[in-house]
């Protein structure tokens, strides 16, 4: 079941959702989601420092440059780019839910692809969620700062989970508060390959 607008405005009333600001129910909340906007922290690969990643190894920090856009200010995402960035609104969902993030049709029309796999938000996660932006078009898109980036629906589970997220052996993305890159290197520890 996923919850509608009803059900959302309850849910961050009661904070059985929690959300960091709390959104402006007029401009972020859907008929059945709600919207996120692109927060001023990312994470731009310098493609110059490596010739390719290994997945069995820590992302090491030179891979990234850290920019921080201000407001009003663009931030161009050029073809082919990718760019990890995160939310401004902070999340944190209950046990009985889990979340969504779909990209917003306004910017796939543009090329602009928001996550390229990460669209699911376990039962008790939280933190800012990072963003995996694409730019599949042709053309360069300027994005800004506190634009709506992102949209979570919210899933109810037939239970709660018993093993939420953050109680996980390895809650690799655990309250991120800036872009986290990718942490698959950890899995290859674990299966001792």
């Amino acid at each position: 079941m996923i919850l509608s607008d009803k059900d959302l405005r309850d849910c961050l009333k009661s904070q059985h959702i929690k959300v960091d600001p709390m959104p402006d129910l007029n401009s972020q909340l859907g008929p059945a989601s709600l919207d996120f906007r692109l927060g001023h922290d990312l994470r731009v690969f310098d493609y110059g420092r490596r010739g390719f990643i290994d997945t069995r190894e820590e992302v090491p920090d030179d891979l990234f440059r850290t920019i921080t856009i201000q407001d009003n200010e663009p931030f161009v995402i050029q073809p082919g780019e990718l760019v990890l960035a995160n939310t401004f609104e902070s999340l944190e969902i209950p046990p009985d839910l889990l979340a969504r993030l779909d990209g917003r049709s306004s910017l796939g029309r543009l090329g602009i692809i928001v996550h390229g796999t990460a669209g699911l938000f376990h039962p008790g996660w939280r933190g800012k969620p990072t963003l995996e932006l694409a730019n599949l078009g042709r053309m360069a898109v300027a994005l800004y700062p506190m634009m709506k980036i992102c949209t979570f629906t919210f899933h109810k589970l037939t239970n709660s989970s018993a093993r939420p997220y953050g109680d996980t052996l390895n809650p690799k993305y655990m309250n991120q508060k800036t872009p986290a890159p990718s942490k698959l290197w950890s899995e290859f520890s674990q299966e001792n390959l």
